[in-house]
């Protein structure tokens, strides 16, 4: 089958974790905590897009449930404006803002470091929780564009102080944060509340691969961090209420930046054995065909929420808010058109920051929460896409 890039081969295989519960539950008790996986004669269930099988398994009994219950944010000091990147590019405000909705993006400068920001978003999660870092379990970094190599996630939960808790990075792009939030779940869910408390944070610093040359992306990308606490509750508070998570390599051509390096021809030495010649590696720039990546999201993130909402019993009309990552305005209005959700109940910031990558959810989220638009109870749809190709959806209740 084949959809709008022509990503999605035969032979993908789509895993999917289940939060259903079985037929001898009543409707009443549909957040009760299951996992299972649903697959087909094959083993592979359905394709194209978050196709679902038509044949169930019994799903397990297994965990407990999980909440949100604080969230912070941080962004650079150095706004750049439309009219900033016009000195450097042949562009204006008006054509970037007619074609992605973005006016102003942050961007690291002088001392600053991902890092340091992610740190910041994350006492903002913990003030809000009012938890103190001794009390987190686990720190989840959630970046495509670590300060180091190997990750940063370890250097925050240092620098935070969460002497208790365990660390790693997750890096999926702009699906990051999504794969993060779903990740602290399961850990709570999977070893029955061994872990309480656990700090999602969703930071990017995408300038530093941006081509400033190239007006097609240099006028999209920002920097920023975010960060949420997810907390174990008792299965009835269970504040997950579905997902949908997908990823495809064929669409990597369509939106990367690749590892590049010096040229690697053998050298000899003197009694002719080969040498490597030292190479000095780097990333390239960001490259991405953003005809064939628009393409894609307006197809894959509506299905994606909707089979999100299937597996949580609700449809697109008990949404109280829906919020996805923040790449481009035509996107946002694509899919809230497609899910029939009206733009009162679209949360966008996009153009005070632009697709800040695995940070635009947390940070969206944040300022909607402490703007007072997102109250307790709320109902939130929201959905990540990007490199990989990955995306997926959440259906969430704030706290």
């Amino acid at each position: 089958m084949a959809n709008a890039l022509g990503l999605v081969s035969s032979s993908l295989h789509s895993f999917r974790w289940r939060n259903r519960a079985p037929l001898w539950l009543s409707r009443s008790d549909k957040r009760a905590p299951f996992i299972c996986c649903a697959a087909g004669d094959d083993g592979v269930e359905g394709h194209v897009l978050g196709a679902a099988s038509s044949r169930s398994h019994r799903p397990r009994v297994i965990g407990m449930g999980s909440k949100l219950v604080g969230c912070g944010s941080s962004v650079p000091k150095l706004l750049i404006s439309n009219d900033d990147l016009a000195q450097i590019v042949e562009t204006s405000d008006e054509w970037i803002s007619v074609r992605t909705g973005i006016r102003n993006r942050r961007v690291l400068s002088g001392n600053e470091t991902l890092s340091g920001f992610a740190v910041d978003a994350a006492k903002g999660a913990l003030q809000m929780a009012q938890l103190e870092a001794e009390e987190v379990d686990l720190v989840i970094m959630c970046t495509s564009t670590p300060d180091d190599l190997f990750g940063c996630g370890t250097q925050v939960q240092r620098d935070l102080g969460c002497k208790n808790a365990w660390a790693f990075d997750i890096t999926a792009a702009c699906s990051g944060f999504i794969v993060g939030l779903i990740s602290a779940t399961r850990f709570i869910k999977a070893t029955g509340g061994g872990f309480q408390n656990i700090l999602v944070i969703g930071a990017d610093a995408l300038s530093r691969y941006v081509d400033w040359t190239d007006r097609g992306t240099c006028i999209l990308f920002g920097d920023a961090a975010g960060a949420v606490l997810v907390q174990a509750c008792h299965s009835d508070e269970d504040g997950l209420l579905g997902f949908d998570l997908h990823s495809d390599g064929h669409g990597h051509r369509q939106l990367n930046a690749l590892a590049q390096g010096d040229d690697d021809k053998l050298i000899s030495n003197s009694n002719g054995a080969p040498l490597f010649p030292p190479r000095k590696s780097s990333f390239s720039c960001i490259q991405m065909n953003g005809k064939e990546v628009f393409r894609f999201a307006v197809r894959s993130v509506p299905q994606s929420i909707e089979a999100a909402l299937e597996e949580a019993g609700l449809s697109s009309s008990s949404i109280d808010w829906l919020l996805l990552h923040q790449a481009n305005q035509r996107i946002i209005d694509a899919v809230s058109n497609r899910l029939e959700i009206p733009s009162d109940k679209v949360i966008s910031n996009l153009a005070n920051y632009g697709n800040t990558s695995a940070a635009s959810i947390p940070l969206a989220l944040d300022e909607a929460i402490r703007g007072g638009k997102i109250q307790a109870g709320n109902t939130i749809a929201t959905a990540g896409f990007g490199a990989g190709l990955t995306w997926g959806s959440a259906i969430i209740r704030w706290r």
